[in-house]
Formats: C-alpha cells, structure tokens, sequence
C-alpha cells in the first residue's frame, strides 16, 4: 500500500539536528526566530556553527529567557563565560513542556546525555534523588537512592528536592512502623534485641519475631500506596496530630508535624517527565493542517524523556488518522534497531493488531501499541501533540525555505545551464605537495545535500607530478570505468575553468557518455563567480541559491581532498620514522600503533609497557631510539 503522505516527493524522511547542513545554519536567521518562541515553559538547546550543542536550559517562560541572551547588556549575569556561549551561537531550538519542574528534570537528562560545554557546573552524575523500596526481600525497606538500577525493586521518582525525599522517607517509616536497620532478615531474626527505634514506637520490630513477613508486607503495602499519590488520608492524619499538639502546647512537635505535611504536598506535585515504572517506550503525536503534517515522537528510557525527534511529511485533508499513525509505524520502526516494549499513539491506527505482531517479531518479545485515557501517559501525550503543533507551525517555514536552497538550487542551475535536470552533481578536487602523495576527491550532491556515502577517495600514480591536467585526467578515467559505481551524474562539476572542462569532456567521449560538463569559475579573491559551459560563462542572479549551492560543492570538493591527504601525509611520516628503529617491521610497527596510537605515546611509553607488544629485544631498540 502507498503511503498516504511523502515528503517532497520521497518517503518520510526524518527532520533533527543531523540533517541541517551549514546552509541551514548560516542563514537561520536568530531575530526572526526569537519572534515565534512560545510563552511556555520548556527547554532550549544552543547550537554553535558545527552543530554542537553548546548549552541546555531551562525556562518558565522560553520566549522570554530565550530573548534575554541577545539582549545588549542582559541575560549574561556579568558572565564572561555566558558572554563567550552567546557569541559562538549559530543556532537554537527548544522543547515545550506542562510546567518548569518538567522543563528542570528534562534539562538534567539532556544535559546527561550531550555534556554540552557550557553547562559545565551541571555535568556531575549525581542527578535527582529516587524513593527506592527492595520489594523484593522478604522485610523490604524504603530508602534514598541516587540513581534507578535495573533491579527488582521498586523505583519513584526522580524529586527534585533531595531534603523533602529524605523527610518523605523519614514520614513513611514512621507511619507504617518500617525496619530501617541493615539486618538481614529472616535469617537474623531473633539474634538480638529490638532497637531503639521500637523502644519509641517507630519499628514493629521484624527482626525480634513480633511480625510476620505478611504482616509487614502489609505495611509496605501502604507506604507504596502513600508514594503512588493516595497523600489525603496521611495529610488529614498529619493535620489532626498538628493541631492536638498545638493544643497541648507542644509547639515543637507541631511544627515538625507541619514540616512533614509540606514535604507530603512537595512531593505530591507529580512530575510528568518520569515515570515511576521505568519502563522504555515511545510516545507518538502528530498535528496536521491542509497540506503538511509533523510527526512527534518522545523516547522514554528507563523512565526518563531522553530526547525527542520531529518528522515533517506531506499530507492531505482526506487522509484519515487511522492510516496516518498506520503508515508512519510501520516506515519509522522499518528503519531502526531498537524497539520500546510499548509504543503510545492519540489513537487507534489501522491493522493495529498486525502491527503489534510485526513489532513483536522484530523485537524478539512482545511489543503493545496503547492509547493512554489519563494520568502521567495521557499527559505526555499532551505534550508531544502540543510540540509537534508548534514544530507545524513555525518550523514549516523554515522546511520549506530549506526546500528553496536546495531543490529550488538544483533546478535553478539546471535552468541556468539549460539541461533537463542537476538532482545529482558530481566535483572533483585534486590536493598535493610539490608534485608528491597526489590525491583526489569526488562529492556527490543529490537534490542538493550533499550524499556523504557516495564519496571517493583517489590515490593518484606516482610519476604525474604536479600535472593537475594528467591529474585529473587520471582519477575521471578510473572514476567512469569503475563498476562499482554505476550511478552517473546529471552533471560534472569541475574545479577551474576551459582547461579543465576539455580533460573532463575529452575522457567522457572517450568512453561515449554524454554527462555535461561545467568549470566553478572564481574571481581574483578564490570566490566562485559563474559557471564555464558550452564555451562560456554563465553568471549567476544576484542573491542566487544557486551560487550558494555551487560554492558549497566546490568548498566540500576541496575539504575532502586536503582532508585525505593530510592523513596521508601523517601516515607516511609515521612510518618514516618508526621504519629507522632495527627490529621494527610492518607487523611490528602494527602492533605499536594499535596499543599506543600514535608515535608520541609509543615515544613516551615505559619498556615495560613496549615489552608487552613487541619481543623484548625490540621493545629495548624502540625505548633506547627515542632517548638518543
């Protein structure tokens, strides 16, 4: 079955960090942006001109904090380290959430997960505090616990606020009277007396034999009751011991009564970004409007939203729902190694039954496809829907200015040169020192991204020299006699004008292809200025997508070239020198590099360290050669 929605003429394609190209970047225009930034709470990632992320925060309201960083004079907090973060800002995005304490836990994960620079002072492990109860010994505990394990206990959290966990826990052992001592029970029941905390009424004591295992599962019975939100009773309990304390004149013992209650409410504010089951899932939501529709979807891993991915698609006012979510799961799971245990959409997808079989047998173990009705999964829900809203709305534009440079490019050229069509271009770079290690580089670009997977490396013969014409001559021959790559280009792409058109039109006539043929002419600066075809020069428009296209294939042409060879040119010093060392042969100069990296390292190790590698008779000339 087709699907029901592409994107520009191809299956969905997915739309995240790693698909902006540095065109992308250097025309996102941040004052424009700044104007569509929601007055919502939520996160906000800053990207530096290579795609780094260079910061992760949090904000009430992100229009707001957002704008303060471009702000003259606001927003650094007289940070010079702040101030450097701003200047190298290329770039941003953010995502909404249902309040800050979501926007805070969310912040900490992504920090987490990326280590940004400049969130230096937030990088630690340490993270937010978790009530963990060992249900699965026979007298469980409730304790305090840094991080989740994947063990059989059971997890709540992450808080936000480690003293109010550690008085939460405080509450509940006193209230359900739970063993608080390290004792391993039933196997020590009986040893010794009962400690001081049964003495004052706070313990039933297990380990003296006064309770049943069933007894005490009871009672952890209810603290679990207590952690999973049923606070009412416990809060009208604590209000009543308040006020007869009060009463009695025991202010003292009220106020830690009243304490307690305001750890109870702290903790009641449920956070919605982490679930208390630790379990993996996906969260799927979708906006649409006549023409476009953006698909969201949230990954949750071991109970924490860890990231999310944005995936723009055509669509139409007649597809309906059902075949919508159909269509997107089956091709986003088609592509991925890994599947959650369960996946939650807004609503019933077509053949759901046969997806969750064909998801079950992918994953080796059964996969559900749920629609969450209420509680924390319905509210997450809430949240991808109103993400990929915003995403439809004012991302849009920008999917659709990212069209113009490069679809809207490629055509552009193609009308300039009058052929048919340029989807996919090909150019060529040739890069060496006086004639020496002379390599070359081919770039494809198709539909106006460049296709890093079609890339090629050429070692170019020894005896050209620093003939760039035999040169070039050399690496089209083997590049249109090469079976391996079979797929031809619309048109060629060379690096200079008349002289080197005629070596790559000459070697295409030789072997009877029919490939037009253009030279990036570059004016006195090195800047690409038109096109050399069919005997003349071609300019381009003023403001031109089109020269931004060519200028981007000749700069990545060039880059991949100089790239190769000066790892060629590290390689071939590396060997000069570890080849003058007596014993040092190919396998064993090798095994140096595979245990020590580099040349420094291996300069810098211990014989006791080389003899491990190399016979102990060369390890002695490797150490006594870099010490000479």
């Amino acid at each position: 079955m087709t699907p029901p929605f592409l994107l520009y003429g191809k299956p969905m394609e997915k739309v995240d960090k790693n698909s902006i190209t540095s065109a992308d970047i250097t025309r996102f225009d941040i004052e424009e942006e700044l104007k569509k930034i929601p007055k919502e709470p939520g996160v906000y990632l800053m990207h530096d001109k290579h795609d780094e992320i260079l910061y992760v925060g949090k904000a009430l309201s992100l229009h707001s904090r957002v704008r303060q960083y471009f702000q003259t004079g606001h927003g650094h907090g007289g940070s010079l380290k702040i101030a450097r973060m701003v200047s190298q800002i290329a770039w941003f995005e953010y995502i909404v959430t249902s309040s800050e304490m979501e926007a805070l836990v969310l912040e900490c994960n992504l920090i987490k997960e990326y280590r940004p620079k400049y969130n230096t002072m937030m990088t630690d492990d340490k993270g937010y505090p978790y009530i963990r109860v060992t249900v699965e010994d026979a007298f469980p505990r409730v304790l305090y616990s840094h991080n989740m394990k994947r063990d059989k206990s059971r997890y709540f959290g992450p808080f936000t606020n480690a003293g109010a966990v550690h008085d939460t826990i405080e509450l509940i052992n006193k209230l359900y009277k739970l063993k608080t001592c390290n004792k391993k029970l039933p196997r020590d029941i009986g040893k010794e007396r009962p400690c001081l905390y049964h003495q004052i009424g706070q313990c039933t004591a297990p380990c003296s034999g006064a309770v049943s295992a069933e007894e005490y599962r009871k009672q952890i019975d209810g603290a679990i009751s207590f952690l999973n939100g049923n606070h009412k009773d416990i809060l009208k309990s604590l209000e009543e011991q308040m006020r007869e304390y009060a009463a009695s004149l025991e202010f003292e013992k009220a106020a830690e009564a009243r304490d307690l209650m305001e750890s109870v409410k702290h903790i009641s504010d449920k956070q919605q970004m982490s679930s208390t089951e630790g379990e993996d899932r996906d969260i799927i939501a979708y906006a649409a409007n006549e023409t476009d529709a953006v698909v969201s979807v949230f990954f949750v891993r071991g109970g924490k939203l860890l990231s999310r991915e944005h995936h723009h698609m055509r669509a139409t006012v007649e597809d309906a729902e059902a075949e919508l979510l159909a269509a997107f799961i089956k091709q986003f799971y088609t592509g991925i190694p890994y599947l959650p245990k369960e996946i939650l959409v807004p609503a019933e997808p077509a053949e759901r039954e046969m997806l969750e079989n064909y998801l079950s047998d992918r994953r080796g173990s059964r996969v559900t496809i749920g629609i969450p009705q209420r509680g924390d999964k319905r509210r997450i829900m809430e949240m991808a829907t109103e993400n990929a809203r915003l995403v439809l709305s004012q991302d849009m534009e920008r999917i659709k200015r990212q069209e113009k440079r490069t679809l809207g490019a490629v055509r552009e050229i193609a009308s300039l040169i009058g052929v048919e069509k340029a989807s996919r271009m090909e150019a060529f770079d040739i890069s060496h020192i006086s004639g020496t290690l002379s390599v070359a580089s081919m770039v494809v670009f198709e539909d106006g991204k460049p296709k890093k997977n079609a890339y090629r490396k050429f070692r170019l013969s020894g005896d050209i020299g620093n003939d760039d014409y035999a040169s070039m001559k050399e690496v089209l021959s083997r590049r249109f006699t090469d079976e391996r790559m079979e797929v031809l280009p619309d048109v060629l792409m060379m690096d200079g004008g008349r002289g080197q058109v005629n070596i790559a039109t000459m070697v295409l006539d030789s072997l009877g292809l029919d490939i037009p043929v253009c030279g990036m002419v570059k004016d006195d600066n090195h800047r690409t200025r038109g096109l050399y075809y069919n005997n003349k020069e071609v300019e381009f428009p003023k403001n031109s997508e089109a020269l931004l296209m060519v200028t981007a294939l000749q700069d990545e042409a060039h880059r991949f070239a100089i790239e190769y060879h000066r790892k060629l040119r590290a390689k071939n010093q590396v060997r000069s020198v570890l080849d003058e060392i007596p014993g040092v042969g190919p396998a064993r100069r090798k095994a140096l590099l595979k245990e020590f990296k580099d040349v420094e390292h291996i300069r810098e190790a211990e014989l006791e360290a080389l003899t491990r590698v190399v016979p102990k008779t060369t390890a002695e000339a490797v150490y006594e050669f870099f010490r000479r």
